[in-house]
């Protein structure tokens, strides 16, 4: 079930002011990015993004929440990419775990696995703290009790953590201006024996 997957996401963002960005990822990924059957999910949609230029993933936290009107504009601007790849919009609920809960239905086909999701991406930051902790702008014990809690939304750290952990290659489709295309690969393969 952990092998090579290929997620798919869709992330908005109502500026190019970077702090913004990374919460308006976070916020619209809950906006999954679904297949209409299971067999098109194995690799037609990679197929599909292959040509996009990605721009260079950097984990960071949540920055600000934008406005009603951004928040509004970004979605238009991401359903406009969405009908151009041929993709559709899952929503999620949007109860703060909607990035794990995103994972979830694309790691398990099943978004209620959020929980399970949440606690191996907490444990892959905590036994592998040296591959995130740079990013962290807070102290990093607060940074993983902070992360633990449901409800508390994912950011950029908690994707690639997610990539490692699973060696998943998670693909973000975005409403940012600059580019549309994200792509989250695993830095490191961490076996997941003795996870339970």
């Amino acid at each position: 079930m952990y092998g090579s997957n290929n997620i798919a996401s869709a992330s908005s963002s109502s500026s190019l002011n970077s702090s913004i960005q990374d919460t308006e990822d976070d916020q619209t990924i809950a906006s999954i990015l679904a297949e209409e059957e299971q067999s098109k999910r194995d690799g037609r949609l990679g197929k599909r993004l292959s040509h996009l230029d990605s721009i260079p993933h950097t984990p960071r936290v949540n920055g600000e929440i934008p406005d009603v009107n951004d928040a509004t504009l970004d979605h238009e601007r991401l359903s406009e990419r969405l009908v151009t790849y041929g993709l559709a919009e899952l929503q999620m609920e949007g109860d703060g775990n909607c990035q794990f809960r995103a994972l979830a239905d694309q790691l398990f086909r099943n978004p209620d696995y959020h929980k399970h999701v949440r606690k191996h991406i907490i444990k892959q930051l905590k036994h592998y703290r040296k591959l995130y902790e740079g990013y962290v702008p807070m102290e990093y014990k607060s940074y993983l009790k902070k992360m633990k809690k449901s409800g508390e939304w994912g950011d950029h750290i908690t994707l690639q953590a997610a990539a490692d952990r699973f060696g998943a290659k998670i693909s973000l489709l975005t409403s940012f201006r600059d580019t549309c295309y994200i792509e989250i690969l695993p830095k490191t393969r961490i076996p997941l024996e003795n996870s339970g």
